[in-house]
């Protein structure tokens, strides 16, 4: 009886788990460069004396979809969407190096190439300086152009883009970052420039699997109410005798 409890139990909490799960990646539908996370659930037998038959379904993100989300032109000289598997380098809040594929970018008031959440972007050298009152044009290689009052067109830089060889890993910032640390600038990366990525999550996949979750719940939650009048049952059963 008590592993019809243990598994409707834990099968519930995990599926409310990846329900949350599921409801992160809908509110980022249009997140520009967002990667959906991904769910699973595994079996993890519990510990304990007279425990061993007995076992947990948890639920586990094993990682993200790398695949690429729609590409929208903008016309903005500031947007760029990286091709391929490259990634734009970062600086996270923490100070250390970081990878999006948010390339909405912006000019801070003292100059510096940042994206529009505020994160300092990096080039091969450090952080881009854009001179005040400039043009600003990103080639497909990363190089970044400043054109000035006078007419004349200077490179002040080039973002840092990375290919990296396998999946990165996902920070509570929502930033990504290598396993084996900073990652060395790709030349052979390239963006299209006045054009966003889009997210890939799938509006309409996500709300199915949510419906789906919600009645995997349900059942679950109807074992255990199986379980108790099972119970119920067994135990009239053995006061009358």
């Amino acid at each position: 009886m008590d592993r019809m409890i243990y598994l409707s139990m834990s099968g519930a909490k995990a599926t409310m788990q990846r329900q949350d799960t599921l409801a992160h990646n809908l509110a980022n539908v249009s997140t520009v460069g967002f990667r959906a996370e991904l769910a699973a659930f595994r079996a993890v037998p519990v510990q304990g004396s007279g425990a061993s038959t007995r076992v947990y379904a948890l639920e586990s993100t094993p990682g993200y979809n790398a695949e690429a989300g729609n590409v929208t032109a903008t016309g903005r000289n500031l947007d760029v969407a990286m091709k391929g598997n490259a990634w734009l380098a970062v600086q996270g809040l923490d100070g250390t190096e970081a990878y999006t594929r948010a390339g909405a970018l912006d000019v801070s008031s003292d100059g510096t190439l940042a994206t529009m959440g505020g994160l300092t972007v990096l080039g091969d050298g450090g952080p881009i300086q854009v001179p005040p009152n400039s043009e600003v044009h990103i080639a497909a290689d990363g190089t970044v152009s400043a054109k000035g009052t006078t007419g004349g067109s200077t490179a002040v830089g080039k973002l840092k883009l990375v290919t990296p060889e396998g999946p990165l890993q996902r920070g509570i910032d929502g930033l990504f970052r290598a396993e084996e640390g900073d990652l060395p600038a790709d030349a052979s990366a390239r963006v299209q420039d006045g054009a966003l990525e889009g997210s890939n999550v799938s509006a309409v996949e996500t709300m199915v699997a949510m419906i789906t979750a919600a009645r995997q719940f349900e059942a679950q939650m109807k074992m255990l109410q199986t379980a108790e009048s099972d119970e119920q049952a067994a135990a009239q059963l053995l006061s009358m005798s």
